[in-house]
């Protein structure tokens, strides 16, 4: 028995021909579509990419109790579970953030790993002078990651130069060289088509349109302040980037063709989280509340096992069910603090895992979906306290927790999932922006574009009582219910 997980970042499920897009070029995702069951209620767990990585180790929510970090030492971590019982695992990624303070602890749980420089602003390349660039639209000019991300194009000029390609033949080749093995797992992870949306020409022509503006590839985390003329311009940016990985896709489709590798091989196809690309009048993600254009995913699983293939499944599921879902499919055992289902028999059948399912972002709106409505609950006051990070591992994304944060930290007694282990407790400055967009609630199936809020008392209440019972069964702490006031 043989798994992939094939896992691109930032793939927007609206852009996708399998769920009813018709306008981006991915014949091969269509494909995809044809050779496995397509889940129409897939969710994000914690946001955005390594907390979702986080999850993806552990098959537990990451969100309630800490922001971007690395794995803990009390963490149980699939990979590292395979890697001690038989099972190889390795990582290939070009996935930037897995070099950094906070991501620095999840590329050593497989047996062994390859990684692959370039993406975003990966200080790369060490270049003095400034590299020539353009005038741009969204991201500010000469923010240290942007410049260097111009540093890094320089030395991408070929399609064989690009990160996400160099990260797909790496996968192949590992393929290629242990396909006649047994008991291994691979996850190939590209960046893209997370921003910036840099592709190569061929991509680009796919999508003919007149523009005359600025260079505009990197959209601002922020509110919209483009032109429509820019706004459908980079949507067209991201829909070349993403035509690409569908082609790299496709050469994983064909080895697996090639090889007969159906047979006996687990193949999952999956995504951290969506974008918003102008949507609610927003770009990105982490600031404004998790819209389904970022929080509903696209997600493709083939089981051998059932061998079932061109069926769609309802049943909700999200990020945290594909760590115990690997695992039982080794026949390894499942640890007790992992709180994702195993997917075998939804696979297989569409059995119903959760009545509802929990998602959001470290100091941000806590969202509850039972697949029909989405609650957004928004913390109650502007300055979005109290909140802490709990942690035995206190880094950010780019940097270690600063000496004034560290000056007032206390032990807390253990968590449910820490093992016994006490953690640090130290003060975090959440998203004061949630407070003022308030608590949200909207039917999904009535209104999927989510333009329409709608007030019900009774609904709020049932939706707040699945907040509340996920909330318990995380073991989260007791200021998140003050700080949302329930």
């Amino acid at each position: 028995m043989k798994a992939i997980m094939l896992m691109f970042d930032t793939l927007n499920r609206r852009h996708l021909p399998p769920y009813g897009c018709d306008w981006v070029h991915a014949p091969n995702f269509q494909r995809l579509a044809g050779r496995s069951v397509v889940f129409d209620q897939a969710y994000v767990g914690s946001m955005p990419c390594m907390p979702a990585r986080r999850e993806l180790q552990t098959g537990r929510y990451n969100f309630l109790h800490r922001s971007w970090g690395p794995m803990e030492p009390f963490d149980d971590s699939m990979p590292e579970l395979m890697k001690q019982n038989g099972v190889y695992s390795h990582l290939v990624t070009d996935h930037q953030h897995y070099w950094e303070d906070g991501g620095g602890t999840y590329h050593t749980r497989y047996s062994s790993f390859e990684l692959i420089r370039g993406q975003e602003g990966d200080p790369w390349k060490g270049e003095v002078a400034d590299p020539p660039m353009p005038d741009m639209v969204g991201m500010k000019r000469m923010h240290p990651m942007i410049r260097q991300d111009w540093v890094n194009r320089q030395h991408i000029r070929e399609e064989c130069d690009f990160p996400q390609a160099q990260t797909m033949e790496r996968g192949l080749e590992f393929i290629r060289t242990n396909h006649t093995e047994d008991r291994w797992f691979l996850q190939i992870e590209t960046f893209d088509p997370h921003e910036p949306f840099f592709a190569p020409q061929n991509y680009r022509d796919l999508y003919p349109h007149d523009y005359n503006g600025k260079h505009f590839d990197w959209p601002p985390y922020g509110p919209v302040q483009e032109t429509e003329e820019e706004i459908r311009h980079v949507r067209y940016e991201y829909a070349a980037l993403l035509s690409m990985c569908d082609h790299y896709l496709g050469k994983v489709l064909d080895m697996m063709d090639e090889l007969d590798l159906w047979k006996d091989t687990l193949l999952i196809v999956n995504t951290d989280h969506g974008y918003l690309l102008g949507e609610h009048d927003w770009w990105a993600k982490t600031i404004m509340p998790f819209y389904n254009e970022i929080a509903h995913t696209p997600l493709f699983i083939w089981d051998p096992r059932c061998g079932k293939q061109g069926e769609r499944r309802d049943a909700l599921v999200q990020t945290i069910d594909l760590a115990p879902t690997l695992l039982e499919y080794f026949g390894l055992d499942i640890p007790t603090n992992m709180q994702g289902h195993v997917l075998k028999d939804t696979i297989a059948d569409n059995r119903k895992v959760r009545e509802a399912a929990l998602f959001g972002l470290h100091g941000g709106h806590v969202n509850v979906t039972d697949g029909r409505y989405v609650y957004m609950r928004a913390p109650v006051s502007k300055d979005n306290t109290p909140l802490y990070n709990y942690t035995l591992m206190p880094t950010h994304m780019r940097s270690r927790f600063s000496v004034k944060e560290l000056q007032e930290i206390a032990l807390q007694k253990p968590f449910a999932f820490t093992k016994g282990v006490q953690t640090m407790k130290i003060k975090a400055s959440g998203y004061n922006q949630a407070h003022s967009f308030g608590t949200l609630l909207y039917d999904v199936v009535d209104d999927p574009q989510q333009q329409r809020a709608i007030q019900d008392a009774d609904l709020e209440q049932t939706m707040i009582g699945h907040l509340k019972r996920l909330m318990e069964q995380n073991d989260a702490p007791p200021e998140q219910y003050e700080r949302l006031g329930i």
